[in-house]
């Protein structure tokens, strides 16, 4: 039977609460990684079953504010590294009766309103977005990348239509002056020239830079890849997505590790790849319409989850579908 919480009482809604419990309780009684540990939600809802034990992740140094009260009141049940989920299977503590590896890709309230991080279109001042252990700045990105590199970057992780224009439009007005939040802002209004009042016209260039800040595509695909090497057979991972282009890496690693598929149709019983995987929902798990009314952000959220059912697998093919948007993360390389 599902959990039930009080969303109205939580500072920040986890997502898909109620239904991710009911996936990984029938595993209670181990260890489970919280792979974005962030105010601890999902953690601290897991660890309220005295048989289970938590390693949490983060990259954003800010999570340590939390860290101390999970530690006094969950003793060595919690465990937290400051680090990547990307290198989860880098983890420094005897992992021990490991359950499953959780990942919500949503960012929470307080990172998008901290003005330091600047992941909003309604900041200020100088362009940030990261969020912890990175190696450049959207203020970097912005300002110093050329007009078809910046092409690239808001066209396949923004899938913004005015891509061209923006990134026209970015250039010109950076050769008199240093392009911060407003600048850029006013710089998208400009291009597109007419108001969607469904969202925001700077929000797909402000997902594009945060992903290719963050490196968040390559971190999802090395996240998920390690987290299957480290998950013994019968593990689960769990991932919540909150747009498109994550649901698609997250659905085809599934989706095509759980089907066999045969090298040639001449040689019927020759498997190209076998099964690594099994679904028991082969659809993505979507919040109700009490919890999208409670907390309309989560109306984009997606929840798929796949068994581990092999010991190793070959990850060629999946590495190789999405290899186009890895290429657009390494322009970073160019700062």
């Amino acid at each position: 039977m599902s959990a039930t919480i009080n969303l109205e009482k939580e500072k920040h809604f986890p997502v898909l609460l109620d239904e991710l419990v009911s996936i990984i309780s029938p595993h209670y009684g181990g260890t489970f990684v919280d792979c974005t540990f962030g105010q601890g939600c999902y953690s601290k809802k897991i660890l309220d079953h005295q048989d289970n034990k938590i390693i949490a992740l983060d990259r954003d140094t800010d999570t340590l504010k939390n860290i101390n009260w999970f530690k006094e009141k969950y003793k060595e049940r919690f465990y937290f590294e400051n680090k990547k989920f990307s290198d989860i299977d880098k983890i420094e503590i005897n992992v021990e009766n490991l359950k499953a590896a959780i990942f919500d890709l949503g960012y929470s309230f307080n990172q998008i309103k901290d003005p330091k991080k600047g992941l909003s279109f309604n900041s200020i001042g100088k362009l940030n977005m990261k969020m912890g252990l990175n190696d450049v700045s959207a203020d970097e990105v912005v300002n110093n990348l050329d007009q078809k590199s910046l092409e690239k970057i808001f066209k396949f992780f923004g899938e913004e239509r005015k891509y061209k224009l923006i990134s026209k439009k970015i250039v010109e007005l950076r050769k008199n002056k240093n392009i911060n939040t407003e600048d850029l802002v006013k710089i998208i209004n400009s291009a597109k020239k007419y108001k969607n009042y469904k969202i925001h016209n700077a929000t797909k260039v402000f997902q594009a830079l945060r992903i290719f800040v963050n490196q968040e595509i390559s971190e999802l695909i090395y996240g998920l890849i390690n987290s299957f090497k480290i998950l013994p057979i019968g593990g689960v991972i769990i991932v919540v997505t909150f747009h498109s282009i994550e649901d698609r890496i997250v659905k085809f690693l599934f989706k095509n590790y759980s089907e066999n598929k045969n090298t040639s149709r001449y040689i019927p019983n020759k498997l190209e790849n076998k099964k690594l995987f099994k679904l028991i929902e082969k659809k993505p798990i979507l919040p109700s319409l009490k919890e999208k009314k409670i907390n309309p952000p989560s109306r984009s959220a997606k929840l798929r989850y796949a068994i581990k059912i092999a010991d190793k697998g070959d990850f060629t093919e999946f590495l190789k579908k999405f290899d186009y948007l890895i290429d657009v993360e390494n322009l970073a390389k160019q700062l």
